[in-house]
């Protein structure tokens, strides 16, 4: 059932974004730097707010804007997801430093707690910073050359 829900890699890369960069809004994903599709991204948050992973909710000082947010079945997934962005970074250019990748794996509770804290408080500030997936890619075509 999981794989089903998270066999691609957009809607993993949603369920970071809300997680780790505080994103919120649909334009926050496109502009993102993963070059994601608008029919794509509308398809990806239809589903994961279907299997409950996150929910839509209108902004009360604005009726035209949607912000989106994990549910608590979300959150749980910050274990997966924080082992997963660890793995990625030490194997796939990412533009994560490797100091940043070291404090995260020596403090994997702090982090999880934090992540969850930040859930819970509505709190949308990163708790990551933000990686540059265009400069990423740009390493991975120079390395490939």
């Amino acid at each position: 059932m999981s794989l089903e829900q998270f066999g691609d890699r957009w809607s993993l890369l949603v369920v970071r974004d809300l997680m780790v960069r505080g994103y919120r809004t649909f334009k926050e994903f496109q502009e993102s730097g993963e070059g994601i599709a608008t029919n794509i991204l509308a398809d990806r948050l239809r589903r994961l707010e279907a299997a409950g992973i996150l929910l839509r909710e209108i902004e009360e000082n604005d009726g035209r804007r949607t912000n989106y947010r994990l549910t608590e079945k979300g959150i749980d997934l910050a274990p997966v997801l924080l082992e997963l962005l660890i793995w990625g970074a030490r194997h796939e250019p990412s533009g994560a430093s490797c100091a940043m990748i070291d404090e995260m794996e020596k403090n994997r509770t702090w982090i999880l707690a934090e992540a969850r804290r930040r859930w819970r408080e509505r709190d949308s500030t990163p708790l990551i910073p933000r990686f540059d997936a265009q400069a990423a890619r740009g390493l991975t075509r120079r390395k490939a050359d």
